[in-house]
């Protein structure tokens, strides 16, 4: 056996306590070792980044001392047969773990554990909790003075798919039947009151309720028989968390005639838009009473006390510190930062006020990652009442889940995989500072798609594979007849948008579609889920049908038939709507008996998918979007853990389970980060935070068009300087085709590694270029260069006449400049990046006939973001700054030592000048190519200027020394200059480069006098 063929990864069974785990040293084996793995926690402090790299720092490994200490008392506590335990509990307890149960009444240990650990807790005999003591969950010193008290909270860490909902059950179940027992005992409670975050999860959770026909207690066999009819006699509420928020009570009658002033008033802020300006204005509103809200909310079980609390996805619910300035946090990262500290408020605040005015016995939290979120009181620490652990490695040793692959290696060398983090590749190694766009999310989508298409390309003809021998194991009767499904999960929604219309619409210019996934015929094979959506669907307020036709997509992807046998009630009134509507429009008539989710096989999302759901068809996943910490990586791997089988799991020998696994790009999923403890560290130098001063200085804002590239009109024929045409060279060390995969093991330094437990595959775009003739791919080119000009306002040649010029000229481009290098084919030019630089390389180099005359060159503006400002400027730096007057930024930031802080001086007194920028993240930058590749050029300095009290127009300002790009860039800035001023929707520009300092006063004279020119003109 060679290093790379290491033992398989499942080395426990599922039903019983882990006898051993794998043990990975950098350039070792593996080594099985004996004994179960200690509970811990890898913490990284958070800090505001300056840098995309420091998010290299993964963190410090922490013992949950807590919970290895609980888990070692329970153990023994098992061992001696449970002493201390009603007889009620002795006889659950015993039920669970006989050994004919069988199927999927069989549990697994870690939720046997999970539900041990919370009865350990409440009925152990006094000496196995000696010294025990959990922390309790305090609001702050506000809420308290109004009356609040803290509660008591256990969490149980379960994995992903490791079957949390079994565990509600049984806990549900020894609570109620042991107060039915013994009315008296406080332990325990008859009401059970479970919370979550969305309706999806709402609606599963139903089967806990024991009066429902389709409980867990009898299709899991909870509960003897016997024993149901108690169990009936004690309440379970499943409710999401946005019953909690405390009702508005400011109308009568359900009409705004008159404000009713009765309930809690509050001061609350309402934005007005007066003069067109949006203004925060206080206003009285009155609320219902903490006893209103709590009766609405339990309204089944009206004076009823001591409540047993479940909260699903617990991580949700948290207490949101307070920050100690507005620079604490960056700008969202996603678009999802407001919607969760709303939702962690409601939660937490409605579950005090039901402990102020009933009380709760206690409250379970159950998580595969109970975590406090950024905005919690100690961001990424687990909350300190995690009592029982069984996290995602248990749960990949012991077969439970898939097992998820990440890049380990590819061609370019890198000792971290360009696709480990996808995102991080992109936006730190190829994208331009006028496509990265500034600090605030502005990061331009198409450029992001650019380099994303081959990582996804690559994963979709590993897809396309799956795809087919899915098909052929349906046709045989080994799984039903449903797709795998291939999820995106994006950073905003104009990225997802981007995504969307290529996957789905086929609507790129650059990269070729991916057949597989096209909308057609009115099949829908890809879906998009945006945040709003998302929020609308958790709380059940979609505004439309085609939202709430959504929530039924993602309800039933991968099913062939409705759970229960037949649609909701609320599917089939949609769907009544839904066809009369395609009636009337030529639509796709739907129908109901099939679940809209059963064919789709792309999901291309912002959010991380809805927590809960349950679809276990998931194979491929992309993340498209910056990761902040490992919580977050393993909700979004999470979505894809779910095992398609769990019938072969309950085999005499583990190493016969069947392996499932995930292949995951983009999600940069540290499994076991072990580092040692970090010394005392230097300072961190002071920060500075700058930003546009608005509105006081809105008067000198600069705005400024985000051109792409130009136009110009073609009159006959079109050709190509073809000395011009630089040499593209298709380099896997730069863009990676090939890339290895395997499941999360690692090393003792942190990283993945080669050597760990599993399988490792290769992933190449070989199944892709099955798929694509070099003749159709040569049309689809010519096509995308014929699409650019004819038809358009700059080009009088039909797109007939034009395509076969575009095709010859595409031919020989082909043959004579691109350089297929290694391990690459001349078919990889039709994917992006490469793609996208063939079409510019091609759209730079053709020229009209130059005998027939030639219009004035035109820009050409990003369609999807309006032109920059000043305004968006909004980040924090340590480097060196300059406090100016006349700007409307607060600082300039100096790249020099002198230099540019000289130049900021001559600035700010010249009287000419209006206003001045420092060109520094605010993604002002003019485009050029060099050696075939599309580059930005960032001048240094925007300046309005005026002559004679009257604005004149804009300088673009180069303060630079020595550059040996310096001509280039000087005619791409004269280019640029010149298609604006012939446009003149942005007004009249001009471009000075000034080597010393003391000739700025004359340069500047200079270009108002250029100026003023062109504007009498």
């Amino acid at each position: 056996m060679t290093l790379n063929e290491v033992p398989k990864p499942i080395i426990n069974s599922p039903y019983k306590e882990p006898v051993c785990h794998w043990r990975i040293e950098k350039g070792e084996p593996p080594v099985l070792a004996d004994g179960r793995r200690e509970a811990c926690y890898y913490y990284r402090p958070p800090q505001r980044q300056t840098s995309e790299s420091q998010a290299d720092d993964i963190g410090t490994r922490y013992p949950l001392t807590l919970v290895n200490d609980i888990r070692k008392r329970v153990k023994d506590w098992r061992e001696a047969g449970y002493p201390g335990v009603t007889s009620v509990t002795d006889e659950l307890l015993k039920y669970w773990s006989r050994d004919e149960r069988e199927g999927k009444t069989k549990l697994f240990f870690c939720q046997r554990e999970a539900a041990e650990t919370i009865i350990f807790l409440k009925e152990a005999r006094a000496d196995f909790l000696q010294g025990l003591e959990i922390p309790r969950d305090e609001p702050g010193s506000e809420s308290q003075n109004n009356g609040y008290t803290g509660f008591l909270r256990y969490a149980s860490k379960m994995a992903t798919g490791s079957g949390k909902t079994t565990v509600m059950g049984m806990l549900a179940a020894w609570s109620i039947l042991n107060k039915v027992t013994n009315r008296s005992d406080p332990r325990f409670s008859d009401i059970v009151f479970v919370v979550c975050p969305n309706i999806t999860i709402r609606e599963r959770l139903q089967e806990l309720d024991p009066n429902s026909e389709a409980n867990l207690y009898r299709s899991r066999d909870l509960v003897p028989t016997h024993l149901m009819s108690d169990l009936r006699q004690g309440h379970v509420i499943i409710t999401n968390w946005h019953v909690l928020e405390a009702h508005e009570m400011n109308t009568v009658g359900n009409t705004s005639a008159r404000v009713v002033k009765r309930g809690v008033p509050k001061t609350v802020l309402a934005t007005k838009t007066i003069d067109g300006e949006k203004i925060d204005e206080a206003q009285v509103k009155y609320f219902e009473s903490d006893t209103a809200l709590v009766d609405r909310v339990l309204h089944n079980v009206k004076g009823k006390t001591n409540i047993l609390v479940f909260n699903d996805e617990a991580h949700h619910a948290y207490r949101v510190r307070q920050l100690d300035n507005e620079g604490e946090l960056e700008e969202e990262d996603d678009e999802f930062a407001d919607i969760e500290q709303r939702e962690a408020t409601v939660w937490v605040e409605g579950l005090d006020k039901i402990n102020r005015i009933r009380g709760i016995n206690f409250c379970l939290d159950l998580s595969a990652t109970p975590f406090y979120l950024e905005r919690g009181n100690d961001p990424g620490r687990p909350f300190p009442w995690v009592v029982s652990d069984f996290g995602l490695i248990d749960a990949i040793e012991s077969g439970i889940v898939k097992i998820p692959q990440l890049p380990i290696q590819d061609t370019t060398g890198s000792e971290i995989p360009a696709y480990f983090n996808v995102w991080k590749w992109i936006i730190e190694k190829k994208l331009t500072s006028a496509e990265k766009g500034g600090r605030r999310g502005q990061v331009k989508p198409e450029a992001v798609l650019k380099y994303a298409q081959t990582p996804i390309a690559q994963l979709a003809g590993l897809w396309r594979q799956t795809f087919y021998e899915w098909q052929e194991d349906a046709k045989a009767g080994r799984r039903p007849p449903v797709p795998p499904v291939f999820i995106i999960v994006c950073k905003n929604t104009r990225l997802a948008k981007v995504v969307y219309e290529w996957i789905a619409e086929g609507k790129s210019e650059t990269a070729p579609p991916i057949e597989e996934f096209r909308n057609r015929d009115g099949k829908e094979y890809t879906v998009r889920v945006d945040s709003k959506v998302v929020e609308e669907m958790e709380s059940g307020a979609a505004k439309n049908d085609e939202s709430r036709k959504l929530r039924f997509v993602l309800d039933t992807i991968g099913k062939i038939e409705w759970p229960g046998g037949r649609p909701p009630q609320e599917y089939l009134a949609l769907v009544e709507r839904l066809n009369r509507k395609a009636v009337d429009e030529g639509g796709t008539i739907l129908d109901p008996s099939i679940p809209p989710g059963r064919d789709v096989r792309c999901i291309i999302s912002v959010s991380m998918l809805t927590e809960g759901w349950d679809a276990t068809t998931v194979t491929h996943i992309v993340g498209l979007r910056p990761f902040k910490s490992q919580l977050l990586c393993e909700q979004v791997v999470g979505r894809g853990l779910r095992r398609s089988r769990y019938d072969v799991l309950n085999c005499e020998n583990v190493d016969d389970i069947p392996e499932e696994v995930a292949k995951v790009y983009g999600v940069p999923f540290e499994l076991i980060p072990l580092k040692t403890n970090p010394k005392t560290a230097e300072p961190p130098p002071k920060i500075h935070h700058v930003k546009a001063i608005s509105p006081q200085k809105d008067a000198l804002e600069i705005r400024f068009p985000r051109v792409e590239g130009y136009n110009f009109r073609v009159k006959n024929r079109i050709t190509v300087d073809w000395e011009r045409i630089p040499t593209l060279s298709l380099d896997p060390a730069n863009i990676p085709n090939e890339v290895r995969v395997k499941g999360l093991s690692s090393d003792q330094g942190g990283r993945l590694s080669l050597l760990g437990p599993g399988r490792t595959d290769e992933v190449t775009l070989t199944e892709w270029r099955k798929t694509k003739r070099l003749g159709e791919l040569e049309f689809e080119l010519a096509r995308t260069l014929t699409q650019k000009y004819a038809g358009s306002d700059v080009c009088d040649i039909p797109a007939q006449a034009l395509f076969p010029q575009a095709l010859v000229i595409v031919r020989m481009f082909l043959s004579k400049n691109v350089k297929p290098a290694g391990t690459t084919d001349i078919r990889d030019v039709f994917l992006d990046p490469y793609y996208g630089w063939a079409v510019e390389t091609l759209v730079e180099a053709i020229v009209p006939d130059v005998a027939e005359g030639e219009a004035p060159e035109l820009p050409r503006y990003e369609a999807n973001r309006e032109p920059g400002s000043t305004r968006e400027v909004d980040f924090w730096t340590s480097r060196l700054v300059w406090e100016c007057q006349r700007s409307h930024l607060n600082y300039m930031v100096a790249d020099t030592q002198k230099w540019e802080q000289s130049t900021a001086y001559y600035l700010d007194r010249h009287e000419s000048v209006i206003s001045f920028a420092k060109n520094f993240n605010m993604g002002f930058a003019i485009p050029y190519l060099h050696n075939g590749e599309k580059k930005d050029y960032v001048p240094d300095f925007l300046v309005r200027l005026q002559w004679k009290g009257k604005e004149v127009g804009t300088l673009i300002l180069e303060v630079k020394g020595y550059d040996p790009l310096e001509e280039t860039k000087k005619a791409a800035a004269l280019r640029w200059v010149k298609a604006v001023n012939n446009d003149g929707k942005y007004g009249i520009w001009d471009y000075r480069i000034v080597h010393e300092p003391t000739k700025l006063d004359d340069e500047i004279t200079n270009s108002v006098q250029h100026l003023a020119n062109l504007k009498a003109a």
